[in-house]
């Protein structure tokens, strides 16, 4: 019996070259080495502030009795889709930092982009369904409590995870039917529509009318939908007569118009467009801010700054202390 080292070397690299096939490379944010521990710290912060701030949110919300009101419902549902939302991408980014090699298997990247698409198409249908909850309270004040009762609450919060779900298990089963034979690197952070499209040899068409038929519905149908409660909630507070009682209304809408604005239009300039204007270098930074930064800071833009928030959340804290 003896050693064939021939025979042994073309066992190994054919496997290597296999698992090759069912892996992607991921280029990541930066190609400069130094860089990548600043940006580790940096992504490490948000991330645990991020799940910190929403994880807050929804104790405080489920354990406060005064804050159970359909607000502060969608609220709650907001802060378990931005947990949800970071944690798609942030995890597997940070592990990459510490990497020499980023790679992420086929089906990791078939995992990824389902659950990213999944909860961003969730947020942007809520969103839009807490602009319909705002035009109730400012619009309707009187039938608010007859026309968003619990029941109202629960079936919108249902629709916006099953419209999320299933518009991206359409983005997702047309995406990974491509073939991509260009290469197996991922001009990207994490695995996205645009960059997978960009590895593709085959015909993308198909692709991009999904996109813009499911994905432009979901984005432009909920961004209307906001934008139109918007109008009927400004001409309503026009009516106000004093200045004090306008400012007062309008500040229960200020911050969710902040962050719709951020949020939309960050979705719109990476999807809603024909894949020749895409720029991957420019396009794997915008994910950043409506992935990242958005979910972290809704927390502090919806609630934190709330008194009623504050209030609640002393209370929790006043009596945790007293059980201890």
């Amino acid at each position: 019996m003896y050693f064939c080292p021939q025979k042994y070397s073309g066992k190994r690299m054919a496997k290597n070259q296999t698992l090759l096939l069912n892996e992607f490379t991921l280029l990541g944010l930066t190609d400069n080495a130094d860089n990548e521990i600043i940006l580790f710290v940096f992504f490490l912060v948000v991330y645990l502030i991020t799940v910190v701030g929403n994880s807050l949110m929804v104790i405080t919300i489920t354990l406060s009795s005064a804050l159970h009101s359909p607000m502060y419902f969608f609220l709650r549902n907001l802060s378990i889709v931005d947990m949800c939302y970071s944690t798609s991408t942030v995890p597997k980014l940070l592990l990459d930092f510490l990497s020499d090699v980023k790679r992420i298997s086929f089906f990791g990247c078939v995992a990824q982009l389902y659950s990213f698409i999944s909860f961003g198409g969730i947020e942007c249908v809520l969103l839009a369904a807490m602009a319909g909850d705002r035009y109730v309270a400012i619009c309707m004040p009187l039938q608010y409590t007859e026309v968003m009762s619990w029941k109202t609450c629960t079936v919108l919060a249902t629709v916006c995870w099953i419209v999320g779900l299933l518009n991206s298990l359409a983005h997702t089963v047309f995406t990974f039917r491509l073939p991509f034979c260009r290469s197996r690197s991922l001009h990207h952070f994490f695995c996205d529509i645009p960059p997978l499209l960009a590895l593709s040899c085959a015909d993308t068409t198909v692709n991009e009318v999904v996109v813009y038929t499911a994905g432009g519905s979901v984005i432009i149908g909920s961004f209307m939908l906001t934008i139109l409660s918007y109008i009927f909630i400004v001409k309503s507070i026009l009516k106000i007569k004093t200045a004090t009682g306008r400012w007062k209304a309008f500040s229960t809408c200020a911050s969710h118009l902040t962050v719709v604005i951020l949020y939309y239009g960050t979705i719109v300039f990476i999807y809603i467009r024909p894949t020749s204007t895409y720029s991957l270098d420019q396009d794997r930074i915008v994910p950043v801010l409506y992935g990242i930064i958005t979910p972290m800071l809704n927390p502090i833009i919806y609630s934190l700054r709330n008194k009623e928030v504050h209030g609640a959340l002393t209370k929790l804290i006043i009596r945790k202390k007293l059980l201890w």
